[in-house]
This record gives C-alpha cells, sequence and structure tokens, in this order.
C-alpha cells in the first residue's frame, strides 16, 4: 500500500540491484499520463522535508531524500565534492526512472545553485514532465532554533547531519531561481501553497 510519508530512498536497499522498482513490487502511487516533478530547493532547516510530506499527503508522489540516499550510499558522509556528485548523479538517475513510469516524484534536496537546477529542468523536459519548483525558506531565527532541536533531540526521523555552521557556509551559495516558482515559509501557514502547488500540479 502507498505510504505518503516514506520517503523512496528508504526504500532502496543500497547498493543491491539498481531498478528494484521495475520490478513493480514497491508500494507506489498510480502512474499518470504526464508525471510531474516537484523540485524544492532551500537550506538546511527551513523546513523542506516538512513541506515535501506535507505535499505528498495531498499529491499522491514518491519523495527523493537525498540525506536519505547519502547514508545509503556512504557509512560516513563527509559532503566532499566528489561525495556529492556520486550522490546526485544516482538522485538524478532515480528521479529519471521514477518519470519515466509515470510516477509523480517530489525532490527533497537543496538544490541551490542554478547549475545543479539545470540538470532537472533537463531531466524534466526530457521525460516530458512537468516542471514545479517551491523556494522553501524560515527566518535565520526559525532555523538555528530548528537546527538545534535536532542535534539535540537526534530524531530518527529526520536524516540531515546539518547544522547552524554548514547553514551559515551553504547561505553564500545561494543562487537566483531563473524560472517561475512558488515560495513558502515554513514559519506560516503553509497551507495557501500547498493548495497552490496542487492545483497547479492537477491543470
Amino acid at each position: 500500500m502507498y505510504n505518503p510519508n516514506r520517503t523512496w530512498c528508504q526504500s532502496l536497499h543500497w547498493p543491491g540491484t539498481w531498478p528494484l522498482f521495475a520490478r513493480g513490487s514497491w508500494d507506489l502511487p498510480e502512474p499518470v499520463s504526464r508525471p510531474i516533478l516537484v523540485m524544492v530547493s532551500g537550506l538546511p532547516g527551513t523546513g523542506k522535508s516538512y513541506f515535501c510530506r506535507a505535499l505528498a499527503q495531498r499529491l499522491p508522489s514518491v519523495i527523493v531524500e537525498t540525506d536519505v540516499l547519502r547514508k545509503l550510499l556512504f557509512s560516513s558522509p563527509c559532503h566532499t565534492q566528489a561525495e556529492n556528485r556520486r550522490l546526485f548523479n544516482a538522485c538524478h538517475r532515480l528521479v529519471e526512472e521514477l518519470l519515466q513510469k509515470g510516477i509523480r516524484v517530489i525532490l527533497d534536496a537543496t538544490n541551490l545553485s542554478e547549475g545543479h537546477r539545470e540538470q532537472l529542468y533537463h531531466i524534466a523536459e526530457k521525460m516530458e514532465a512537468k516542471l514545479i519548483i517551491v523556494r522553501v525558506e524560515a527566518t535565520p531565527e526559525a532555523v538555528r532554533q530548528r537546527l538545534e532541536e535536532r542535534r539535540q533531540k537526534a530524531n530518527g526521523g529526520d536524516h540531515s547531519d546539518a547544522d547552524w555552521s554548514v547553514y551559515q557556509r551553504m547561505k553564500g551559495s545561494v543562487e537566483a531561481i531563473s524560472r517561475p516558482h512558488f515560495a513558502v515559509d515554513t514559519t506560516r501557514d503553509i497551507g495557501p501553497v500547498l493548495d497552490k502547488v496542487v492545483r497547479e500540479a492537477r491543470r
């Protein structure tokens, strides 16, 4: 049975057989005639995973979460450039294969640079998928509090290792999104933006 609270990467037995989902044995949502790629962009602690899970409750989709996939690929992640390249190559391949099967995908990743986003634009075009971009943000005060709570609780439901120092370092690498997109502040009610994204997805 399809579970919107389960990220796709939690279902993968990595590095086992890559195209496991091709066997049709996973709890995927029903395929659609034109798949959708919802690309989320935002710094650590801004509430990307929170938004993605809320969206999946309303729009049956597979959540591909890079924080989960990183830990499946690397026993001791160190966030090097080589590690990131391998991670995003695997992530993009997974997104592409899911879209090819007609499955809606929500990509839960920072996606801060336009160069990285361009690769996803290309995948959406290649797969003839509808692309929806959502920029997720929160005040620095809220982010710092969330990251500190994450560190203290070591919450098993949160797979990110990012802390306040990572947030500060990555903040300088944020690039403007060149394409039309939605923006959501997760310190406020996210309902109105969820409504807009779902309407756009169903148009």
